[in-house]
């Protein structure tokens, strides 16, 4: 009679705990479930790319820190400071001509 007792309660206890998992299972399947699980991954995703580029930014602001001490660049004012630009005449040449009026036209 015991043994009877003990198998029906255990047969009982393995219905539920699979009953209770397959549910669980099944909401995490559902539509909603799975777009809110999306979400979470692209923003954590997000989040992985934003600390990616700043630890890109830091590490590029130091090694350009450690160029300009090697090449002797250590004022920030000369960093900052941009060169002219400078012109090609074959540039300045071909506006000319491009912007001048054909001889042959008539006014």
């Amino acid at each position: 009679m015991f043994r009877r007792a003990f198998w029906f309660t255990t047969g009982a206890a393995a219905g539920v705990w699979a009953t209770t998992k397959v549910n669980r299972t099944l909401k995490k399947l559902t539509p909603e479930s799975l777009a809110a699980q999306a979400a979470d991954k692209a923003v954590e995703t997000g989040h992985r790319l934003k600390a990616f580029a700043l630890d890109v930014r830091a590490n590029m602001e130091r090694r350009e820190d450690e160029l300009n001490d090697a090449l002797g660049v250590n004022d920030a004012a000369d960093r900052g400071a941009l060169p002219p630009p400078r012109r090609s005449p074959a540039i300045e040449h071909d506006t000319y001509r491009t912007h001048s009026h054909n001889r042959n036209e008539d006014h």
